[in-house]
């Protein structure tokens, strides 16, 4: 089963920003002033990009925490993001940024099966939030995804306010500001895949150009630029970017 529908899920939009700067822009209409940004926005490039499908594989209520691997093999992937509002570049404290996706087999927890490998299932693996601090920053630690049949490498994500957390460590209600999905450059992914704990899926790999959701826009459409963590492609990747999300 792929998740291979492309929809528009409303007018909102995500506000993808990396690097180190600048303004805020807003559907239909023009970029705020630079006195009404706030000094988050001082330092960004900031740019547009759409919602896209939240996919079959999403399960509500994960545990709120800021590792999300548990006993999952493959390389580390530290990713830190900030959430900002998108008028205004002022950070989003208390926002629960929530991702979930396939392991190195492309097995998704609580769909073990649907890729062709057996292996145990917990519904809970590769799947969590966090809370983002007065800075807007929610950083979470997992492992570089592996892939299914008909879709490249990528991570869901969500994005949701005035959530109340649970006492078993999850979280529930509060409204959920962003959908979307985040991919990685075929060079790097081409090297993860000839690692051993990726080289075991032998499932045909559908590439970013092959992909039927992404749409080659780049950064605009969720395309990461990651640093190495180490000088071997063993050693992992981190990726920082800014989330703009509009409001209300």
């Amino acid at each position: 089963m792929t998740d291979t529908s492309r929809f528009p899920v409303d007018r909102r939009t995500l506000l993808l920003a990396t690097g180190a700067t600048a303004a805020a822009l807003t559907v239909g209409a023009a970029a705020p002033s630079p006195e009404a940004a706030a000094p988050v926005a001082a330092a960004a490039v900031c740019t547009l990009t759409k919602e896209m499908t939240e996919g079959p594989y999403y399960l509500d209520g994960q545990y709120v925490r800021s590792d999300i691997r548990e006993d999952k093999t493959g390389i580390p992937l530290k990713l830190t993001l900030t959430v900002v509002d998108d008028d205004t570049c002022a950070p989003l404290n208390n926002a629960l940024v929530e991702i979930w996706h396939c392991d190195a087999l492309g097995e998704y927890s609580g769909f073990v099966g649907n890729n062709g490998h057996d292996e145990p299932d917990n519904g809970t693996f590769l799947r969590g939030g966090v809370l983002t601090d007065a800075r807007g920053v929610a950083a979470i630690t997992t492992v570089y995804p592996g892939w299914y049949r008909g879709r490249c490498v990528h991570i869901h994500i969500k994005v949701h306010t005035d959530v109340t957390l649970t006492p078993d460590g999850s979280f529930t209600g509060g409204e959920e500001l962003h959908t979307g999905q985040l991919f990685f450059a075929e060079t790097i992914t081409s090297r993860v895949a000839a690692l051993s704990a990726y080289k075991v899926n032998t499932v045909p790999r559908t590439t970013l150009a092959q992909d039927s959701i992404y749409d080659e826009g780049g950064a605009a459409s969720g395309l990461l630029t990651l640093t190495p963590l180490g000088s071997t492609t063993s050693a992992g990747y981190a990726d920082a970017l800014t989330l703009g999300v509009e409001q209300g």
